[in-house]
């Protein structure tokens, strides 16, 4: 465990002591969450991020060591086990040296090699190969193996059985394989060819003549190639100079042999015909390995900032699900989320039905004093934004709409989840309940979807299906935990994200409430059943009850730290009264007065805990979304004729991907930032823009019959364009 300890520490730059508790946490069954956020005094303030990289790695680490011992343990059952090999064994780093080292001793399908042994002809393999003493006359030396009987025919034979055996245990060989593993990495290529002579034109026609070194190439480029590949557009191979894989494997292998030139004839059969096809694979897996990883890494990058954005709170919202043939869905939902209304019209039947469609829109609008639309933003999206557009011109006041992002508003209308939620509505409204319901709280209704069906990002279907909803669902739980619950009025869904519970205690803590009424103190949530002490402790913290009479149990203040808080006001001079009253928008400046570690140590705490305790009082209750910039909610429509190139706009980022960023800009297509338009130079576009980001864009170019939109964020009237 110490040199685990060492390692994770070394790779992380943290001091080895914080990433030993770290470890103790996860091993006593503490979450993520829980520790980021109330151990922080441990750990010296980790991140979500990092922690769980800490807990991944470590994951890995005590994986390779689990397989270290199986592997030890079956070579030693084979009594083959020796000093060099445990050391060797002892010093791997990585799966694959163990995996290398093993592939020797690990049981094979009958090879060639392994009918030559069958024919008695190890021993003349070991002959040949021997390193020192006088040389060996190959042919001199088989003639003693020549059996018919054995199926040995001829000196040849015997020769060929000699090679296979030789090039299977140089193919064996783990230095063989590191040394040519390293120079596949740094030199071999990624060569990608059209798989017909013929080729038709493909969105892989980019790929048809690719050639790129493996160490350069894009995990996007190893995803769209694969993916060529599987569905049978490309024909893709790695490929190294022959030559200096052969100097390679040779150098290895062959020096000081009895039979040099017979040796190194088995050395290049080896390369050629068991290492190198071994080799390609194992590029190719590393390749994708490495983007899938990319990948999964840029989903959780994209939803973060998804879930995280701003709500519109408070407003009664419609939301309309748009449709051709089964019509426009509408919902209408007050402040909170419950439905008040619901209808079906259809704007794009002709031009009666658009205006039967405005005039029952309309009245909904007036009934309910509608003051924001949330527009989906699949078919028919287009036509149903003009027709709102045409509403609002007629209805005037303040009545606004946004485009809204409905991945996955289908797969939830059709669920389980869904059916218990609104066992009234048809599966469609459903659908656009949840369209409105995005605009007033994108993390409470997004939660409610598998987080891969969400569609921010690249490949999505491509990858590791288990490894990506891992991802992802730490992400959803990262945010959930980021902005608190209302454990009043959070849906099972929301509440399973929650530290410290899973889908079944979140169901009955909504049986516990529907039963006995809203929650007027955090520790009733301990009377919920199968809810015990230790679930408690992750939870409470980020569970909310702004029902309750004291204070505390509104903020994030967790109960342990209750008596420290108490501590801290009577310190500064203030009251739990004060704090109910808005009246300590001085508590900072006080504490720093009397000094923070100083009063950490009077509160029994330490400073991060302490100043997270000032946040908390200072904003009971905060949601960490307000101080985000708030979305922008449009009263007009412009298409793609309107764009004119220099034209400055204002637009949301939907999408962040290896080569830019996609981004809404109010015509219903969004537009692409290359990575080479932002504003400045970076590796990833990732490091300037995040999902949700509010910028200022300039149009670049528009391809109106192939609907595309290049925008600049590098300003064309400034000096420097």
């Amino acid at each position: 465990m110490d040199a685990m300890i060492q390692r994770l520490a070394q790779e992380l730059e943290r001091p080895a002591h914080q990433v030993e508790n770290v470890v103790h946490l996860i091993d006593e069954g503490n979450t993520i969450p829980f520790i980021a956020r109330y151990r922080k005094e441990l750990h010296g303030s980790m991140d979500d991020q990092l922690l769980r990289q800490l807990a991944e790695r470590l994951q890995y680490l005590r994986n390779l060591e689990a397989r270290k011992e199986e592997v030890r343990s079956a070579i030693e059952g084979q009594g083959k086990l020796n000093c060099r090999l445990k050391a060797a064994l002892a010093a791997a780093e990585t799966l694959a040296e163990v995996e290398d080292l093993y592939r020797p001793y690990k049981p094979k399908r009958r090879t060639r090699a392994t009918i030559a042994r069958e024919k008695g002809l190890a021993p003349l393999a070991e002959q040949l190969s021997a390193r020192g003493g006088a040389p060996v006359v190959p042919e001199e030396a088989a003639r003693a193996y020549v059996d018919p009987e054995k199926g040995v025919e001829t000196i040849q034979d015997a020769l060929q059985g000699a090679s296979d055996i030789l090039a299977e245990q140089i193919s064996d060989d783990a230095v063989v394989r590191k040394k040519l593993r390293q120079q596949y990495l740094k030199r071999a290529m990624l060569v990608s060819k059209a798989a017909d002579a013929e080729p038709k034109d493909s969105v892989y026609r980019l790929y048809y003549g690719f050639k790129c070194p493996v160490g350069k190439v894009q995990g996007y480029q190893t995803l769209a190639i694969n993916r060529g590949e599987r569905e049978g557009f490309l024909k893709v191979s790695v490929e190294l100079d022959p030559e200096s894989a052969h100097v390679t494997v040779r150098r290895a292998a062959v020096p000081g042999r009895a039979c040099m030139d017979f040796v190194r004839a088995a050395a290049d059969d080896a390369c050629d015909r068991l290492i190198q096809p071994s080799m390609e694979r194992e590029i190719r897996s590393y390749l994708t390995d490495q983007a899938d990883e990319g990948a999964i890494h840029m989903f959780a990058l994209n939803l973060k900032p998804l879930l995280m954005q701003p709500p519109v709170k408070g407003k009664v919202t419609m939301g309309l699900d748009p449709g051709y043939r089964m019509g426009c869905k509408v919902a209408v939902v007050d402040g909170t989320g419950r439905v008040l209304d619901t209808a079906v019209v259809y704007p794009t039947h002709g031009k009666r039905q658009k205006e039967e469609a405005i005039e029952t829109l309309s009245k909904l609008v007036k009934k309910h004093r509608v003051q924001h639309i949330a527009i989906g933003n699949g078919t028919a999206s287009r036509e149903t934004e003009q027709m709102t557009v045409e509403l609002i011109r007629r209805l005037g006041g303040n009545l606004r709409y946004m485009i809204v992002n409905e991945a996955g508003a289908s797969v939830y209308s059709a669920s389980k989840l869904a059916a218990e939620e609104f066992p009234q509505f048809d599966v469609n409204l459903r659908s656009a309940v949840s369209i409105a319901r995005r605009l007033q709280d994108p993390l409470a209704e997004l939660v409610k979807i598998d987080p891969k069906a969400i569609g921010v990002g690249q490949y999505q279907h491509d990858m590791p299906q288990a490894r990506l909803g891992e991802a992802l669902d730490g992400v959803v739980e990262d945010c959930v935990n980021a902005v608190g619950v209302d454990v009043n009025t959070a849906s099972p869904s929301l509440l399973r994200r929650v530290s410290g519970l899973n889908a079944a205690t979140a169901k009955n803590l909504v049986l516990y409430r529907e039963e006995h009424g809203a929650f007027t103190a955090r520790k009733q949530i301990l009377n919920v059943p199968k809810l015990g002490p230790k679930a408690f402790e992750q939870c409470a913290g980020f569970l909310r009850v702004p029902e309750s009479p004291a204070v505390l149990d509104h903020t994030g203040v967790h109960p342990e730290s209750y008596a420290a808080a108490q501590k801290l006001l009577e310190a500064c001079g203030c009251t739990l009264e004060d704090v109910s009253a808005g009246k300590i928008s001085g508590l900072k400046e006080k504490a720093e007065a009397l000094g923070l570690e100083a009063l950490a140590e009077t509160c029994g705490v330490g400073v991060p805990t302490l100043t997270d305790i000032i946040k908390e009082l200072l904003k009971p209750g905060r949601d960490p979304r307000d101080e985000l910039p708030p979305p922008i909610l449009r009263t007009d429509v412009m298409e793609l004729k309107d764009l004119k190139p220099g034209m400055e706009l204002q637009g949301t980022v939907r999408n962040v991907i290896d080569f830019g960023a996609f981004v809404d800009i109010g015509v219903h297509q969004d537009g692409l930032v290359h990575i080479s338009r932002l504003p400045r130079r970076v590796k990833h576009p990732s490091e300037v823009l995040s999902v949700g980001d509010i910028i200022t864009v300039w149009v670049v170019d528009v391809d109106e019959k192939r609907g595309r939109i290049g925008l600049t964020m590098q300003d064309p009237n400034s000096k420097q364009a």
